[in-house]
């Protein structure tokens, strides 16, 4: 009778590494996640005009790239999955090799070793994308994936050229785009000016 009223605890170790291994998974999506900035901001149209020369059309490109990242990730990955519908073939290999790029590049936590060798990141990512190209261009949608691709493309380019970049202050701890090493080399003030 001691233990009436308390809430028993499981003594499997499985399960315990399971809910560890979930909910690493779910800090790091939203860690991930995090870098996305708010679409408000993305799209506040007082934030919008022509840029006056060439020079001042790059350098925005390049500011809301860095800033808009995770958000022009999004728009893409939902054109690409909104050009895949009328073929469910190629929408359920897009939604497995998403699964795998999830499961084997972004929410592994320690390096990944086949047959006893420790596989590269930028290996891992060099498969990955070419696996999914190749799974995709066999279910015949080679014209959707490319013609999607070029569209999402096309609107993060005009978005880029067209949002001003006054208002943002980019933070490289932030956007997760430069390496710690690349950050503290980069010093004070290492944003690019408006």
């Amino acid at each position: 009778m001691a233990n009436y009223g308390t809430i028993p605890t499981s003594s499997s170790p499985g399960s315990s590494t399971k809910l560890e291994y979930i909910s690493r998974a779910k800090e790091r999506i939203k860690a991930g996640l995090g870098t996305r900035q708010p679409w408000k901001v993305m799209f506040n149209f007082r934030s919008f005009n022509f840029p006056g020369t060439l020079s001042d059309a790059l350098a925005r490109v390049r500011k809301n790239i860095a800033y808009f990242t995770m958000n022009y990730a999004i728009v893409v990955l939902i054109i690409l999955f909104l050009s895949l519908l009328w073929h469910p073939v190629s929408l359920i290999v897009f939604i497995v090799m998403g699964v795998a790029w999830v499961c084997l590049y972004f929410l592994r936590d320690e390096p990944l070793v086949v047959l006893g060798r420790t596989i590269d990141d930028r290996v891992v990512m060099i498969v990955l994308g070419v696996l999914t190209i190749f799974f995709l261009l066999l279910t015949h949608v080679t014209w959707n994936v490319l013609v999607s691709l070029l569209v999402g493309v096309v609107l993060v380019l005009i978005h880029g050229v067209t949002r001003k970049i006054d208002d943002l202050s980019l933070d490289e701890e932030t956007t997760g785009l430069m390496s710690s090493t690349h950050a503290a080399g980069a010093g004070d003030g290492a944003g690019p000016s408006s």
